[in-house]
C-alpha cells in the first residue's frame, strides 16, 4: 500500500522556512516541482529521501505550492463527489516522449523509414510481426499465462484459440485491428462499448459482460496479494461521466496557439488513465484503455505507433504501473504522475521500434550481398527474398502458406509457390502439423557451410 499526502497543509509555507529572514538549509531544494533529477515524486516516495531533520508536511507544502502555479489544468473530474481539475506538470520525461514521437512516429516518418530501407515488402513482413506484440504483451499484462512464441504461432496460422488466456490474446488482436481500421471515427460510449465487446466476447461472457456498461458497484482492483488497490467511482452517473469524457475527447486541443493546446500524446495517454480509473466494465478495462490510447495516436496520424508496444514494458514493471494510477488518485487528480510514467514506457518503446528498424536495414544489406556472393539471387523472386530475409533475421521462425499469403497480400496459390520454391532450393524445410503444413528456414550456418562446400568442391 502506498502512502497518501498530508491531508492538512501549511498555509504560506515559504514564510515558515526561513529563520531571521535567511532560508533554512535543506528545504531549498523543494521550491520547485521536481527534484535535480527532474523526478515528480509523490510524497509515497518523497517521505524515504527526506533528511530527518526536516518537517514532512512542511517540504509537501512547499512542493505543492510549486506546482499548483506551474501545472495546467487538463479537465474537470470527479474525485468521489467532488468535482476537482485534473492537472498537469510538463516533466522533462514528458517533454522528451512529445519529441520523441512528433520525430519519429508520425505517418509521414514511417514512410521515410519505409523508403530508406530499399525493402519495402520485408519492412512491411516485419511491422506485420510487430503488430501482435501489443496484443499479446497487453493480454499478459491483465494475467494471460500463455507464452509469447505460442500466442504468436496461433495468429500467425489463423488457429483457434485452445484455451481462455488465448481467447483473450485473440481478443486483444482483433480489439486493436479494430481500433486500427475506425481510426477516423469520433468517439462514443456506443465505440467504447463495440471495442469491449470485440475484445472479450466468448472469453468468459458471464464475467466480461462484453460491451455492457456495469450498473453495480462490486468492481475493485486487486494487487498480487489481493489486497483492494482501487475502488472505482459509482456506478451512479458513470453514463454521464462517460459522456463527459466522450465530449472532452472529441473537442479540438490541438491548436498550439491556444492557452488549452493538449499535445495528442498527452491526451491519448489521459484518456488511457480515465477509461482505467472509471472501470466502465466487469473486466478487460485495462485492455480497453490501452487499445484507445493506441486508437486516438492513430487518429492524430501516428501511424508507427501500431508497432510500438508499450503493454511488452508495462509487463516488466506491473507494481510501478499499478502505482501511477493510485498517485494521481490520492494526489487530487495530479495527471503527471501517470503521463510521466507512460511517458518513460513510450521512450522506451520507440526505441525498442527504432532499433528493430535499424537491425533490419542492417540485415537486408548483409543478406542482399550474402545472397548475391552465392549466386542465389538470380533465383529467387521478389516474394521468396522477402520471406528468406524475414526468416534470416529471425522476425518469424515458422511459416505457413495462410500466414505469408496474409503478409504478403498475395493469392494462396502464389504463397504456396513462394515457399516451396524455398524448399526446392534447400533453404528451407517443411513438416505436417495436423492438417497443415508449416515451412522453416534451414539452420543459418548449415546453409553457408553447404554453400561453401559446394563452392570449394567447384574450384577443386
Amino acid at each position: 500500500m502506498i502512502t497518501s499526502p498530508p491531508k492538512d497543509l501549511i498555509e504560506n509555507p515559504i514564510t515558515k522556512v526561513y529563520n531571521n529572514g535567511v532560508l533554512v538549509v535543506g528545504y531549498t531544494s523543494y521550491l520547485s516541482s521536481i527534484d535535480v533529477k527532474g523526478r515528480y515524486l509523490h510524497f509515497d516516495e518523497l517521505k524515504h529521501r527526506l533528511p530527518k531533520q526536516l518537517n514532512p508536511t512542511l517540504v509537501w507544502s512547499l512542493l505543492k505550492e510549486a506546482r499548483q502555479r506551474q501545472s495546467q489544468d487538463v479537465y474537470d473530474s470527479f474525485l468521489g463527489k467532488r468535482l476537482v481539475p485534473a492537472t498537469l506538470f510538463m516533466t522533462p520525461t514528458i517533454q522528451k516522449a512529445i519529441s520523441e514521437t512528433d520525430r519519429n512516429t508520425t505517418t509521414a516518418a514511417l514512410e521515410w523509414m519505409c523508403n530508406k530501407i530499399g525493402e519495402q515488402k520485408h519492412l512491411d513482413y516485419l511491422l506485420n510481426d510487430l503488430i501482435e506484440d501489443e496484443a499479446i504483451s497487453s493480454s499478459q499484462l491483465e494475467g494471460a499465462a500463455t507464452t509469447t512464441k505460442v500466442a504468436k504461432d496461433m495468429l500467425k496460422r489463423a488457429r483457434k484459440p485452445r484455451s481462455l488466456d488465448e481467447k483473450m490474446i485473440l481478443g486483444n488482436f482483433r480489439m486493436m485491428k479494430f481500433a486500427w481500421e475506425h481510426r477516423n471515427k469520433a468517439l462514443s460510449v456506443e465505440f467504447i462499448e463495440e471495442l469491449h465487446q470485440i475484445g472479450v466476447e466468448g472469453i468468459e461472457d458471464d464475467k466480461y459482460k462484453p460491451g455492457v456498461i456495469r450498473t453495480t458497484d462490486d468492481v475493485m482492483v486487486e494487487n498480487n496479494d489481493h489486497e483492494v488497490v482501487h475502488t472505482p467511482p459509482k456506478a451512479h452517473n458513470l453514463n454521464n461521466r462517460l459522456d463527459m469524457l466522450v465530449k472532452w475527447v472529441n473537442q479540438s486541443h490541438h491548436d498550439a496557439e491556444s492557452s488549452g493546446y493538449i499535445h495528442p500524446l498527452v491526451k491519448a495517454i489521459t484518456l488511457h488513465f480515465r477509461i482505467g480509473y472509471e472501470h466502465p466494465f466487469h473486466d478487460g478495462n485495462g485492455r480497453v484503455a490501452r487499445a484507445l490510447f493506441y486508437w486516438y495516436m492513430f487518429k492524430n496520424e501516428f501511424a508507427a505507433f501500431r508497432y510500438i508496444a508499450i503493454s511488452l514494458l508495462l509487463k516488466e514493471a506491473p507494481v510501478q504501473y499499478g502505482k501511477s494510477y493510485l498517485y494521481t488518485e490520492t494526489d487530487e487528480m495530479d495527471l503527471t504522475y501517470f503521463v510521466d510514467h507512460q511517458c518513460r514506457i513510450i521512450i522506451r518503446a520507440i526505441n525498442k521500434f527504432k532499433a528493430s528498424y535499424k537491425e533490419s536495414v542492417e540485415q537486408t544489406e548483409v543478406f542482399n550481398k550474402w545472397l548475391w556472393d552465392s549466386g542465389l539471387y538470380r533465383q529467387l523472386t521478389d516474394k521468396q527474398q522477402t520471406v528468406f530475409q524475414v526468416a534470416k533475421s529471425e522476425k518469424a521462425v515458422s511459416f505457413t502458406i495462410n500466414n505469408v499469403k496474409d503478409n504478403l497480400g498475395c493469392s494462396y496459390n502464389t504463397a504456396a509457390t513462394v515457399l516451396n520454391g524455398l524448399v526446392e532450393l534447400q533453404l528451407f524445410k517443411k513438416v505436417k502439423d495436423g492438417r497443415e503444413w508449416v515451412y522453416k528456414m534451414i539452420d543459418q550456418k548449415e546453409l553457408v557451410k553447404s554453400w561453401q562446400a559446394d563452392t570449394k568442391q567447384f574450384k577443386d
